[in-house]
């Protein structure tokens, strides 16, 4: 039953034979025409009443955090705490190397062995959240007011996605893995490595590591920011995910350490991300030029790239990021074109059909694959699955923020369809092209194997094309702009989160920032180069777990908010008043009727068993919007329109 005291306005049946009328619930100020109200309103930027004017539920518009008035400060603790942590993790990788990557390897194995089931089920779990959220009713949610568009063209849009989502990984991994499973098979399948009978299990763990539940796993924290903060008006925080769960989380304990958790992640995880960067370019260099390049040659490279992403990263989104973001994705695709036609073409067109149906098919044996099998699958799930999945969960505040950034505006199908769909079919062709080729290679008697940490897989594959030498300097530019996307969009972020998630982060901020990103991936490749790496990596594994239980609880904040959402009442309205409607319609017109809107008894609304008076449902709003300056003037004549009875009830909205 409705609870509210205010006089409710309705839909009910109609007064003549030709118009039935539906009930909607509604609540009108006493003495203030519904009309001259919505006219007040958006003469001031609302659609809907101000909280003096007892604002209903349904009508709330929402609110971006921009215009709630909110002050983003620093936040010295989480910007001390997690600057002081990097700093001894820092000393830690220069000190002793060595034992960094013992303590994190054997971290990493604990965590695979008792946890692997927990990551497995978390990632499922994410992906059926998502495509629930982004197709089914709610996905016409917009990730902002009502009246809210997108900042960005489509087109730029997914450059950015690309290059802060994948960056160098697509370079180095790219004919990297599939090469990598071809011969040595996941254990998943029983085929020879390789034969012909690995090519297709070789394919399929590709595209699930690296081209599919990622882009879910940052689609859930980019969404749920995204509505949180432009939506909700709360600020653009981790820990203000769970507001609905944990009020007033932000300023607690424990809210701070989810933050302070949040920018370390982001930190290392970038960090360990341009080291496998530098060394790639190192390796190109090296290639290009004929010389064996040293410490000396990634003192410099670094030092440059530093101050070139750093001059970006002040420069903001619109002017730094996304120019280099859409200057690199013309050269991925020229890449990726040279490559398809250059290579073996009917053989990775033949492949990529082929390789997807097979994806679809393997998923249930991908997926359930478990380290009790035996050592071979313990190792296999260390080296890759469970070590992607976590290494996706800890990625994911940085670029689910950074997601959140550019994606004001959009519906939430919108933002589901692309940042799930779009990167991934990027990716899987792209990991169809190079690993295609390289299988093809390799099967043909090219010189094509991985060596080291597999940096050179990239320059080999390009080294048996034609025009390898200019080939070979545009993947290094390509890998140059994606080290610096990546370092710019994670300095912006962190520079965000230290500072209550502020839109553009002060430069000081920035610049702090992105001098230690530069700083410690350099010094973790001086102290102990691979074996840093390896070891931060793994720590990174370990750091995941606790977050896994942050995105289980983001998801079920989430679904919660979502159910109370303004759209989601709207909807409710609209099914309960059409469907009494026509009922009402044909047993008092038959087939004569259309529908109207007027007054009906209170237990007869659309809204009858709904409780629109919670302070719940618009407390978020109203506490965040200041009541207009509206200046009294002489009764206005009201149009037909304005006239609560004569309000047209339409669709769904």
């Amino acid at each position: 039953m409705n609870s509210d005291s205010s006089p409710p306005e309705h839909v009910s049946g109609s007064n003549d034979g030709s118009t039935v009328t539906v009930s909607a619930a509604g609540h009108a100020a006493p003495g203030r025409p519904v009309g001259r109200v919505k006219k007040a309103l958006r003469r001031v930027g609302h659609v809907a009443s101000q909280p003096s004017f007892g604002i209903h539920p349904g009508l709330v518009p929402g609110i971006s955090v921009e215009d709630t008035g909110a002050s983003f400060p620093t936040r010295r603790s989480v910007f001390i705490f997690a600057m002081a942590i990097s700093l001894a993790v820092l000393a830690w990788a220069a000190v002793a190397p060595e034992n960094l990557n013992l303590v994190g390897t054997t971290m990493q194995g604990w965590v695979v062995t008792r946890f692997g089931w927990l990551f497995n089920a978390t990632v499922v779990a994410i992906v059926v959240f998502m495509l629930v959220v982004g197709f089914g009713p709610t996905g016409k949610i917009r990730l902002g007011a009502d009246d809210s568009t997108p900042e960005y063209s489509t087109a730029s849009w997914i450059s950015m996605l690309f290059a802060a989502g994948l960056g160098i990984g697509l370079i180095f991994y790219g004919p990297m893995e599939p090469l990598s499973h071809f011969l040595s098979p996941p254990p998943s399948t029983d085929a020879e490595a390789g034969t012909s009978d690995a090519i297709l299990p070789a394919m399929t763990d590709a595209f699930l590591h690296q081209a599919s539940i990622a882009w879910c796993i940052y689609a859930l924290v980019g969404g749920a920011l995204a509505y949180a903060s432009y939506r909700r008006g709360r600020l653009p925080l981790i820990s203000s995910l769970f507001e609905p769960v944990f009020p007033g989380g932000n300023n607690r304990v424990l809210g701070k350490i989810i933050d302070i958790f949040a920018v370390l992640v982001t930190l290392f995880g970038t960090a360990t991300s341009l080291g496998i960067g530098a060394l790639q370019i190192r390796t190109g260099v090296s290639i290009i030029t004929g010389e064996e390049l040293g410490n000396g040659f990634v003192v410099v490279a670094i030092t440059i790239l530093t101050i070139v992403f750093t001059v970006s990263a002040v420069a903001g989104i619109k002017k730094g990021i996304r120019l280099m973001s859409n200057a690199n994705m013309a050269l991925v695709i020229l890449l990726a074109v040279f490559v398809l036609l250059a290579g073996p073409t009917f053989f990775v067109l033949d492949l990529l059909p082929v390789a997807l149906i097979a994806f679809f098919g393997n998923l249930p044996d991908m997926l359930t694959v478990f380290a009790g099998q035996g050592a071979g699958e313990e190792e296999y799930l260390t080296a890759w699955t469970t070590l992607y999945w976590a290494w996706w969960i800890s990625w994911s505040p940085f670029v689910g923020m950074f997601i959140a950034k550019i994606s004001k505006g959009r519906t939430l199908r919108q933002f589901v369809t692309v940042v799930v769909f779009v990167p991934s079919a990027i990716s899987i062709g792209w990991f169809t092209v190079f690993g295609g080729s390289a299988i093809w290679m390799n099967q043909n008697g090219m010189d094509m194997t991985v060596k080291g940490a597999g940096e050179n897989v990239m320059f080999d594959l390009l080294g048996n094309l034609p025009f390898s030498s200019v080939m070979s300097i545009v993947c290094l530019l390509a890998i140059l702009i994606f080290f610096v996307t990546a370092a710019d969009s994670a300095a912006n972020v962190m520079g965000s989160m230290s500072q209550s998630g502020r839109p553009v982060p002060s430069k000081a901020v920035t610049i702090v920032w992105a001098a230690a990103l530069g700083l410690i991936s350099m010094a973790l490749l001086l102290a102990g180069g691979r074996n840093a790496l390896s070891g931060l990596q793994s720590i990174m594994v370990t750091c995941a777990l606790p977050f896994t239980i942050i995105l289980i609880g983001v998801m079920v904040s989430w679904a919660k908010e979502l159910r109370s959402d303004p759209y989601m009442i709207r909807r409710r309205y609209a099914l309960e008043a059409i469907s009494g409607g026509v009922r009402r319609g044909i047993d008092e017109h038959g087939d004569d009727f259309v529908f109207g809107a007027a007054h009906v008894p209170e237990a007869e609304g659309a809204g009858a068993d709904f409780e629109s008076g919670d302070p719940a449902l618009t407390d978020w709003y109203t506490d965040n919007v200041q009541e207009p300056d509206v200046v009294e003037g002489p009764e206005e004549e009201h149009s037909e329109e304005d006239q609560p009875d004569k309000a047209k009830v339409g669709a769904i909205d």
